[in-house]
C-alpha cells in the first residue's frame, strides 16, 4: 500500500445524466434557468400524482452501448453513462490507469424496483418460465458499482452504500477516506436512482411526501416556499472523480474543485421523519467544518437539501440560520429537478462544484420571494454572480441518515 502523506482530495471529473440535462453544460444552463423540468408521466397515468421529473432526449441503450445493456436496468445505465463522462473529463482513461488502485462508491436507495415489479407481474400471469434469468443484476442495488467497475476496469473496492436520500453524499465521503487511507489512487464516486414505477410513485404518496399539485406539475417542487407541500419524484445519475491532490498535480492534471471535508451523522429519531431541533444534521455540518479547518463564517455558499416539505425545509432552515448567521446565499437544486433520492447528494455535490468554478449560484425554482418565516437569503428569479471559495453541499435521508460536504475553489497551478 502507497504510503500517503497529502490528504488534500481533488474533484477531477464530473459527469451526469439529469431531467434538466445529459451532460454537465445543458445540466448547469437548465439549473441556472431555474424552471422545473416536472411534467405528467403516462407511465403514472390515473396515479393520484401522475407527474415527476423525467429524464429526456437521451438514448440510454446507444449512450451505453454493447450487449451488456440488456442486463442493465434504467439506474444502472445512468450510472454507466454519468461515470464515462466523469472519467473522460478528469482526463483519465481505464486503458491505461492502474486498475487495482481505483475503486468505485455508488449510492442507491431503491435499485432496479421497477424490473422486481414487472417480473413479479409476469410470474403471476403466466408463472416461472416468464421470469427473466436477469432478473437479479436487473433489480439488485449493488449493479450500478459492478456495472461502472466493468466498464472502468476498476478492481480496487467497488462499494454500494444505501443511505437513502444521502447516499450519493455517502458515496463522496466514502471515496474520500479510501484516497485518504492510501488504499485506492482514483475514486470513481456518486449515485444514481430511477424509480419513476406506480408502485414506487404511490408509496411515497401515501406516506404523504410528495406534492399533490397535480393542476400544476411544474409548479410543485417550491423548495422553502411557504405554501410547500411535499417533493416531486426525479431520476437522475451523477459521479465524480476523485484523486488526491498531489497525484493530480504529478500527472498535471485539473482540480475543478477541492474536497475538504465530510461529515455523517444520525438522527436516531424516526425512519422517515427528520429530528425537528436538527442536531443529526448539525453534527455533520460541523464535523464536515472541522475537517475542512473553517469556521462557520468561512463558507460563502450552501446548496441545501431542500427537499419541498414541510418538516425537512423547516428543520433545515433552522439549521442553516443558527449554524451561518452570517447568512450565506442558499440554493436548492430540487426546485429544478424534482427529488432523485439516492442521485441527489451526488448531483448537487456537482453543482457545488461548478459554482465554485464559474461564480454563479443558481435560483430556486418556484420560490418567486424570500421566504415567509425562514431567515435564508435564497437565490430567486435568476441566477446570482458572486465569487465563492468555499460552499457546503447538505443531504439528508430517510432513516435519519445526514451527510454534508465541504468543497473549496481550486486554484489554477502556479504559471497557468
Amino acid at each position: 500500500m502507497a504510503r500517503v502523506t497529502d490528504k488534500g482530495v481533488a474533484v477531477t471529473g464530473v459527469g451526469l445524466v439529469t431531467s434538466a440535462g445529459a451532460d454537465e453544460h445543458t445540466f448547469w444552463a437548465g439549473l441556472c434557468a431555474g424552471r422545473s423540468t416536472a411534467r405528467r408521466c403516462d407511465e403514472l397515468a390515473g396515479l393520484p400524482v401522475d407527474f415527476a421529473c423525467p429524464i429526456d432526449g437521451i438514448d440510454l441503450d446507444r449512450a451505453v452501448g454493447g450487449r451488456a445493456v440488456w442486463r442493465m436496468a434504467r439506474f444502472v445505465k445512468l450510472a454507466v453513462v454519468a461515470a464515462r463522462q466523469a472519467v473522460a473529463d478528469a482526463g483519465l482513461s481505464p486503458a491505461v490507469w492502474d486498475g487495482d488502485r481505483v475503486g468505485v462508491v455508488l449510492g442507491v436507495g431503491v435499485g432496479g424496483i421497477s424490473a422486481l415489479v414487472d417480473n413479479a407481474r409476469k410470474f403471476d400471469e403466466r408463472g416461472p418460465d416468464a421470469v427473466s434469468p436477469v432478473l437479479v443484476p436487473m433489480m439488485m442495488p449493488n449493479a450500478a458499482a459492478g456495472e461502472v467497475a466493468i466498464a472502468l476496469r476498476a478492481c480496487g473496492p467497488s462499494l454500494a452504500p444505501a443511505t437513502a436520500c444521502a447516499s450519493g453524499a455517502t458515496a463522496i465521503a466514502v471515496a474520500r477516506d479510501l484516497l485518504a487511507s492510501g488504499r485506492c489512487d482514483v475514486v470513481v464516486a456518486g449515485g444514481a436512482e430511477s424509480v419513476l414505477t406506480p408502485l414506487v410513485v404511490t408509496a411515497f404518496a401515501r406516506a404523504g411526501a410528495l406534492s399533490t399539485r397535480t393542476d400544476d406539475p411544474a409548479g410543485a417542487s417550491r423548495p422553502f416556499a411557504e405554501d410547500r407541500d411535499g417533493f416531486v419524484v426525479g431520476e437522475g445519475a451523477a459521479l465524480v472523480v476523485l484523486e488526491r491532490t498531489a497525484d493530480v498535480r504529478a500527472r498535471g492534471g485539473r482540480s475543478r474543485a477541492l474536497l475538504t471535508g465530510a461529515g455523517s451523522s444520525t438522527d436516531a429519531y424516526h425512519p422517515t421523519a427528520p429530528a425537528p431541533d436538527g442536531r443529526g444534521a448539525r453534527l455533520a455540518v460541523e464535523t464536515a467544518l472541522g475537517q475542512a479547518g473553517w469556521s462557520s463564517g468561512d463558507v460563502d455558499h450552501v446548496n441545501a437539501h431542500g427537499t419541498s416539505t414541510r418538516l425537512n425545509d423547516a428543520m433545515e432552515s433552522a439549521l442553516i440560520t443558527r449554524l451561518f448567521p452570517h447568512r450565506p446565499p442558499v440554493t436548492a437544486p430540487k426546485g429544478v429537478l424534482g427529488h432523485t433520492l439516492a442521485a441527489a447528494g451526488a448531483i448537487e455535490a456537482v453543482a457545488t462544484v461548478l459554482t465554485l468554478e464559474h461564480g454563479v449560484i443558481p435560483p430556486v425554482a418556484n420560490l418567486d420571494s424570500p421566504p415567509g418565516g425562514f431567515e435564508l437569503d435564497c437565490v430567486t428569479k435568476e441566477p446570482r454572480r458572486r465569487s465563492v471559495e468555499r460552499a457546503v453541499s447538505h443531504s439528508f435521508g430517510f432513516g435519519g441518515h445526514n451527510v454534508a460536504l465541504a468543497f473549496q475553489r481550486a486554484r489554477p497551478p502556479a504559471g497557468s
